[in-house]
């Protein structure tokens, strides 16, 4: 592999606030119609969801009850529970489910999340047709657009001691037969052994202890191209994603993303929880990019990817990267004004890495690298970046909800909880096309809603709408705050809708509620 450093810098590519929404003279909007409620309340009571446009049915993860929700949405104002498929004979819950045709895929985590997991196979009527072995901790199960292959993202965490560290993998299964026929010599892995030796770009992290780099990876979300030959996976933990060849099997390529650099003006970020005030301000550390959710579009005949950069660290018993700048020793020649920076006002409270910053190995730190970017991006395929929405997020939340900012979502009356963290926590993005144009839809995990850019060039993204279906007035553990901790996204194309309009479906891991937004088109202004 080729190795570079690569520092986030992006010109004049940014939209403007309040900027029109499109060339033309109609933008969307986004409006609640219909939620269905689970009644779990922090417990995974609606994690992912999945459309069947045939019997108008949607498929919820509910980790609480071990099992998949099927609901009506034949009046989407109305979803309502029609029968519930219990994962429990399969394993210890699903992670990730997946609809195409009359088929519905299930990625399910073994009871020991380090041994191998499943994919299961059922009818859309929940009746069970197959089921074959993939990789530790399998996150994330998704179709090929052939409708021929179906892809799972095996994560392969370690165990809480870190003794155990299974090797990441995606499993390629061929449907192709039906899949009531798969075995598993259906299953093909593709893993990350071909790089244990490589010279990888320097901002991919491999860090875990004693860990070789296909223990390391860990895969977390797939997009696959339109022509079904070819996925992006992101390696969240690892800040990077992997290009899977599926006519090969095999991983060809590591892309590492680079760091995102906030003292850039436009890139700045609120650190602190404890100075009770709105302070998105430029600050020398680094973000890594770190993202959850991934999709792809095509554009002037070339495919782009679309990251939600959310952030995770590895925080186990047995191995603990998290840390508070103000726990650190700082270099005196990086940081001369190192006691001011340390202030709870200031970076004191921000969780960093401490597993990067260090080249040296003096014992001090020289560089600072946060867990996330607050935002999200479009890349070339190849993972050039070519936009990303820098303060964006943190910025317009703050404008619409002042006094929520960087809440938390478990709990109202949280201004600024955040703000130490990875502020509103971008987890899910989705995209659909309406009347020719592409639209990005962004899951805001921690103070909750949608934020909606038109991304049909990508270049030049526009935002269209922040929407938040949260009752900050309203008891969360009651079950009367609304939208609480949105995870999956599906979005349900005008022709395949129940009511021929444009939907967005929301699952909402906290309030373990199901929302349908209808999109509208309005006019410009």
């Amino acid at each position: 592999m080729r190795r570079r450093s690569r520092w986030f810098v992006v010109p004049a590519l940014i939209g403007l606030l309040h900027v029109p929404a499109v060339a033309d003279d109609f933008s969307i909007e986004l409006t609640p119609i219909g939620t269905y409620a689970s009644g779990i309340f922090n417990n995974g009571g609606a994690e992912i969801v999945a459309h069947d446009p045939g019997k108008q049915r949607l498929f919820v993860v509910n980790l609480a009850d071990v099992s998949i929700d099927v609901l009506s949405i034949k009046n989407p104002t109305t979803p309502t529970l029609l029968f519930s498929i219990s994962v429990a004979p399969y394993g210890n819950q699903a992670n990730s489910v997946a609809v195409q045709g009359k088929i519905v895929a299930m990625a399910v985590q073994n009871d020991i999340k380090t041994d191998p997991g499943k994919a299961v196979f059922f009818d859309t009527d929940g009746n069970f047709l197959s089921a074959v072995t993939v990789g530790a901790l399998p996150d994330m199960i998704t179709f090929t657009p052939d409708g021929k292959k179906v892809l799972v993202a095996n994560e392969g965490e370690p165990n809480g001691a870190y003794t155990i560290d299974p090797e990441g993998s995606v499993s390629i299964i061929d449907i192709s037969r039906g899949a009531a026929k798969v075995t598993q010599k259906d299953v093909i892995t593709a893993g990350f052994r071909a790089f244990n030796n490589a010279v990888l770009d320097p901002s991919i992290r491999i860090y875990g202890p004693n860990a070789t780099v296909a223990q390391d990876l860990e895969p977390e979300y797939i997009t696959v191209a339109s022509s079904s030959k070819e996925a992006w996976v992101t390696l969240q933990e690892n800040n990077a994603v992997g290009v899977l060849d599926l006519k090969k099997g095999a991983f060809t390529k590591l892309i590492g993303l680079g760091f995102k650099d906030r003292t850039i003006p436009g890139a700045g970020m609120d650190a602190s929880d404890r100075d009770n005030a709105i302070n998105i301000a430029n600050w020398p550390v680094h973000g890594m990019f770190q993202p959850d959710a991934i999709a792809n579009f095509r554009f002037s005949g070339e495919t782009f990817l679309v990251t939600a950069n959310e952030g995770d660290a590895r925080a186990y018993p047995g191995f603990n990267e998290e840390v508070r700048v103000n726990e650190l020793t700082l270099d005196p020649v990086a940081f001369p004004n190192a006691a001011a920076l340390k202030q709870n006002a200031a970076l004191g409270r921000l969780r960093v890495t401490n597993a990067k910053g260090d080249p040296d190995d003096d014992d001090d730190f020289d560089a600072l690298f946060a867990f996330g970017a607050r935002s999200f991006s479009i890349w070339t395929a190849a993972g050039d970046l070519v936009y990303d929405s820098r303060d964006d997020l943190e910025r317009k939340t703050a404008e619409a909800l002042p006094s929520e900012f960087n809440s938390n979502h478990d709990a109202n009356n949280s201004f600024d909880t955040r703000s130490d963290d990875k502020g509103p926590e971008p987890e899910g993005v989705t995209l659909g096309q309406i009347s020719g144009h592409t639209y990005a839809f962004v899951g805001l995990e921690r103070i909750g809603g949608i934020m909606v850019y038109e991304v049909t060039n990508p270049y030049t993204p526009q935002f269209v709408q922040y929407v938040n279906n949260r009752n900050f007035a309203g008891n969360p553990a009651a079950g009367t705050a609304g939208d609480l901790g949105p995870e999956g996204l599906h979005f349900i194309e005008g022709k395949k809708s129940p009511n021929q309009n444009p939907l967005l479906v929301v699952a909402n891991e906290i309030s373990g509620t199901t929302t349908i937004f209808q999109i509208s088109r309005r006019l410009q202004r």
